[in-house]
């Protein structure tokens, strides 16, 4: 009889699917041919793998795929979508799954809500007054020329949560606030005043309650009268580019740029000048900036832009990178399966023996250097910007 219950009325729900997918027809194209789950990070942690639900989505079976709670290990990494020989978007899916949930009252990481009431009540992610978010800035020896919320700059640096409140990234907004200085570029911050970008509110099933942060940052970027907007947070920078126009008006003028194009083309016009170092390294793409925005070639093009710097790629790489274990909020309630995924990334950069990862995300910084460090190793992770920084520090007197 209990095997029976899997195919009564009562127990499937055939409009699940509909709820649940965001191309429902696409989803039926599915063949089971496993490449979602081999690509996938956390597959192993998982107690039904995205092969698995995909197919149990199709069924209705809603009961057996929302009691498993595998869908809350996604790390957003998009490889599964990535290499889905049908165009499956299996991350949206997921994500849809993420919402069902919250909107019926269904259990869910108790994590999660403390998110969501972390960015109502403090608009970021870490829970400290917003007001705090030029605390990177305080101790460099000497002061940007302009950092707080001022008209009439070209550029608005968003900064985003991570590298305003995680002491671990404050190194990269240094680095590449500098590097602007030096550069001559006029450029300003929204201070206290921005707002978290939005983007772990979307990993978590929370779409929408991103709307008024999306409001409130257009509306300052609107008011600045800027032209170019840039970030160095991949997260950021999709979100920006790719989801804020899903929500309200973009300006039509706006540029929205990653830190790495901006350095490229820093790099290609002389306005910087890099020194030698010697340094063998490799370049780790982050998720959202590669497979989920498609920028691969900037940060390559500016470590080898860098004189005495041997780039060495590691086995998996581009749209075939593996996930640092960072993304799609899943270490603030499963630290072991980030730290697991991440010495993954981690080996195959001692494999070749780089001294030095490079990747261009705080997040991905973050999770590489608690893998290198939880295996004692001497391998540097650094961002692109502070490498860059490095190389011109030579040239410039603080």
């Amino acid at each position: 009889m209990t095997e029976l219950k899997y195919w009564s009325d009562d127990y499937l729900d055939l409009s699940f699917a509909n709820e649940i997918a965001e191309d429902v027809e696409r989803l039926y194209t599915c063949i089971q041919c496993g490449s979602c789950t081999a690509s996938c990070p956390t597959a192993n942690r998982m107690t039904i793998t995205p092969q698995r639900l995909s197919h149990l989505i199709q069924l209705g079976m809603r009961e057996e795929v929302l009691e498993s709670g595998s869908f809350w290990l996604c790390t957003s990494c998009h490889a599964c979508a990535t290499h889905c020989p049908r165009g499956i978007p299996v991350l949206e899916n997921i994500i849809g799954l993420k919402t069902f949930a919250l909107r019926n009252g269904l259990k869910v990481p108790t994590d999660v809500e403390l998110l969501r009431q972390t960015i109502a009540s403090t608009h970021n992610v870490s829970g400290d007054s917003n007001d705090d978010r030029l605390g990177w800035s305080t101790n460099l020896p000497q002061p940007l020329q302009s950092v707080e919320r001022a008209n009439g700059a070209d550029i608005l640096y968003f900064v985003g949560c991570v590298a305003s409140f995680y002491p671990r990234a404050f190194s990269i907004p240094q680095a590449f606030g500098r590097i602007l200085d030096q550069a001559g570029l006029r450029f300003t911050t929204l201070g206290g005043e921005e707002w978290c970008c939005g983007y772990p509110l979307y990993n978590a099933g929370l779409r929408d309650e991103m709307g008024s942060l999306v409001e409130h940052n257009l509306t300052l970027i609107r008011d600045l009268g800027v032209s170019r907007v840039v970030t160095a947070c991949p997260s950021c920078y999709y979100t920006l580019k790719l989801l804020y126009p899903q929500f309200a008006s973009v300006p039509s003028n706006l540029e929205i740029l990653h830190s790495t194009q901006l350095l490229a083309e820093l790099l290609d016009d002389n306005r910087i000048k890099p020194g030698i170092q010697s340094r063998v390294v490799t370049y780790h793409d982050p998720c959202d900036l590669g497979r989920k925005s498609g920028e691969y070639d900037a940060p390559r093009h500016i470590l080898k832009s860098l004189p005495g710097v041997e780039l060495r790629e590691m086995a998996n790489i581009r749209g075939a990178a593996l996930c640092c274990g960072g993304g799609g909020d899943v270490k603030i309630f499963s630290h072991d399966t980030t730290m697991e995924v991440a010495r993954r990334r981690a080996l195959q950069a001692l494999d070749i023996e780089a001294d030095t990862i490079v990747s261009a995300c705080q997040q991905c910084k973050r999770a590489l250097v608690g893998a290198v460090q939880s295996m004692r190793q001497p391998t540097k992770v650094v961002d692109v910007s502070e490498l860059v920084w490095e190389s011109m520090h030579d040239k410039v007197e603080w």
